[in-house]
């Protein structure tokens, strides 16, 4: 990316404090990211242990199978779908989502969920690169056996070893960032397919190992009565849309990329109903499969990975889940907290710097703790991640209900009164307080006590009740006349 020189767009004050030339519209030159670009976005965002940990996680709720792989195929359908309603705005708009947000919230209002967002990213982050570094530490101790003694616990609770892993797939994304969205595009369509080398490798030889016969009516769980397969089917295809909830948000940081409404559309569908669909049920074949080959699920590929005996299949595997890893961290992790933190102050922090500033946060959360506490993840994660589906209710509403898919784009970047989007001092009153309550109802949904299938409608309940409210308040007196760009 280039510097923060102000370049206010056509129409937007020249004195402007809300743009720097990452901030600004996409021109023609920059809109690189066609269909394949589209496919391997979404592929990379779906291929990590941590996505192949959730959804064979979702066993354990006691459902067969077959019948979680038609859960988890309902839920990608309704990702499928909000995708594509923020996919199209954010191309046809052309701006990051935390520019995009200040047409429903305002210029300085926005601010509120992309630092909300950037939250959960930049904790994630952290994560996501430990989780990648685990997977550095088999292929590390496969190829130098004798490093086994580095993985004893050292400074700050994590191994010299750990520490060694973690700061290398640290720097290696940190440099990866550093260069902008054209090399995140050009990982991106590294990292989606490269795992699926990985995947289908695994998966036979776990079948081999299960003599080439799985049931897909085994389940992990307790049976379940009817009324109860019935709930936790529904909480399964909503956890499912909870999971990509922050990415779903921000896709317009992707979408305004692309050089047509049309190559979004194929994008999504690709990448979501037929790539994510598929990487599901390859994952649940690799479960029903270890749960016969070791009487339980596990729920961590690296597990099986270290158990191969093969050192050409672990190291070609580990290199695999950690590329796909990283890809993944940089993608869903590190481009929106770059974004958003740059949004605060965009004179002074540029989409690079911002990423720095995520990378040196993401050291400071100390991961490896976090990922050991789940109740951190449970509460606070699951807590500042339920407002996502607020954030996405609002936006929608916004977007195609109020301003009718009409947006004044100079005025995003006017930091003036009389500017469309200035709202109150530069908040939509409306649309803060949408979000404070449908917010505050889907965080007391998603901590829902011993209740699986009530915490997992915090994304459906929030959405609903921040498109609800929003409509209603702007109804009520429209904050913004839907005028034409």
């Amino acid at each position: 990316m280039t510097d923060t020189r102000v370049r206010p767009p056509a129409g937007a004050p020249g004195s402007s404090t809300l743009v720097n030339d990452d901030l600004a519209p996409t021109t023609k030159e920059t809109a690189t990211w066609r269909t394949w670009d589209i496919f391997c976005l979404w592929m990379t965002s779906a291929h990590s242990i941590a996505s192949y940990g959730f959804a064979v996680g979702m066993l354990a709720l006691g459902m067969t199978g077959w019948q979680t792989m038609l859960a988890l195929f309902t839920g990608v359908l309704v990702l499928w779908l909000g995708s594509n309603l923020v996919g199209v705005a954010g191309q046809k708009v052309g701006v990051p989502f935390p520019v995009f947000a200040r047409a429903a919230f305002g210029v300085f209002g926005a601010n509120v969920p992309a630092l909300l967002r950037a939250i959960v990213a930049v904790f994630w982050y952290g994560i996501q690169t430990y989780l990648a570094s685990t997977a550095l530490m088999v292929l590390i101790l496969r190829v130098a056996p004798g490093l086994a003694s580095w993985t004893e616990a050292g400074f700050l609770g994590l191994s010299t070893l750990g520490w060694i892993a973690f700061l290398v797939l640290w720097t290696v994304q940190l440099a990866i960032i550093n260069y902008g969205m054209e090399v995140v595009r050009k990982a991106s369509d590294f990292a989606g397919p490269a795992v699926w080398i990985g995947m289908i490798a695994l998966a036979i030889w776990i079948l081999g190992k299960a003599e080439w016969s799985i049931d897909f009516n085994a389940r992990a769980g307790a049976p379940l009565s009817g009324g109860a397969t019935v709930a936790a089917f529904v909480g399964v295809a909503f956890l499912m849309v909870s999971f990509m909830a922050g990415p779903l948000v921000n896709y317009a940081d992707f979408a305004r990329f692309s050089p047509s409404r049309k190559a979004v559309l194929r994008g999504n569908a690709w990448g979501i109903p037929f790539n994510e669909t598929a990487f599901v049920v390859l994952s649940i074949i690799i479960s029903l499969a270890t749960l016969k080959v070791y009487g339980k699920v596990l729920t961590d590929p690296v597990q099986l990975v270290a158990d191969i005996d093969s050192d050409v299949v672990v190291v070609v595997a580990a290199v695999l889940f950690a590329t796909a890893t990283v890809g993944i961290n940089v993608v869903l992790n590190f481009v929106s907290p770059a974004y958003d933190i740059s949004n605060a102050a965009p004179r002074y922090i540029s989409f690079r710097t911002g990423g720095i500033i995520t990378a040196v946060l993401s050291i400071l959360v100390m991961p490896w703790k976090l990922w050991e506490n789940q109740d951190f993840i449970i509460y606070f994660l699951g807590g500042v991640g339920a407002l996502m589906g607020p954030v996405f209710g609002i936006l929608i509403v916004d977007y195609y209900l109020v301003r009718r898919q009409r947006t004044a784009v100079a005025e995003l970047y006017s930091d003036t009164a009389d500017g469309r989007y200035y709202f109150s001092r530069g908040f939509n009153p409306k649309a803060l307080t949408a979000l404070g309550i449908s917010g505050t109802v889907a965080v007391i949904v998603a901590l829902a006590p011993d209740s699986q299938e009530v915490t997992a409608l915090s994304w459906p309940v929030g959405a609903a009740l921040g498109a609800v409210l929003m409509y209603a308040f702007t109804r009520v007196r429209p904050s913004v006349p839907a005028t034409a760009e």
